[in-house]
């Protein structure tokens, strides 16, 4: 089956949820773990990616993976509103017991997007605070790391790794999803290493 979008929405479409991945269209991936859920989240201003994982005694098992897209042409104080709605809702509904978020990296070519990706991280992490839900920080090389090999791996690899990983037809879309579900089967990792 693969990835599909089961609300049928055009995730190129600015503003909104969308949902990228249901646990009726996922095949499982190839880990093994205790029971928990984790909430993988990738922040992002333009769009931030989502990924609920199951960790049980068997593999992970994906809940729903997709995105928050905000409008572009909205002011910044509207954009965070709508990733702190969206968020709020889909935590209440999807009740994880850990949230995992990537950690703001700088780069000393780009300090606008680490800027304007600290708004999104700074909503995400009120949302997740507000809910009672405790967050994990990980940095995106160990994210990447844990995944593929290479802490320093492209969007692209990662995408494929996560395609392997969980067995899926297509590649998943966009790569906010991929990141996303990088960022929960990380953290599932690490916490069951801790176990």
């Amino acid at each position: 089956m693969g990835l599909m979008h089961a609300d049928g929405a055009d995730p190129c479409l600015p503003a909104g949820r969308k949902v990228g991945i249901r646990l009726s269209v996922f095949s499982r991936c190839a880990y093994h773990f205790d029971m928990y859920r984790i909430l993988g989240i990738d922040p992002g201003l333009n769009i931030t990616g989502y990924a609920a994982v199951d960790f049980g005694r068997r593999e992970p098992v994906i809940i729903e993976a997709g995105t928050i897209q905000t409008d572009a042409k909205a002011d910044l104080a509207g954009r965070i509103a709508q990733i702190h709605t969206d968020l709020t809702e889909i935590i209440a509904e999807l009740k994880p017991d850990l949230a995992a978020v990537e950690k703001l990296y700088a780069h000393y070519r780009h300090p606008r997007t680490s800027i304007l990706m600290g708004h999104a991280r700074g909503v995400i992490l009120l949302a997740c605070s507000v809910a009672g839900v405790a967050v994990r920080d990980l940095p995106a090389t160990t994210i990447k790391r844990s995944l593929t090999g290479n802490g320093h791996a492209s969007k692209r690899q990662v995408q494929r790794s996560i395609q392997a990983v969980c067995k899926l037809k297509e590649l998943p879309q966009p790569p906010d999803v991929a990141d996303a579900l990088a960022i929960a089967l990380c953290a599932g990792k690490t916490v069951h290493e801790l176990h």
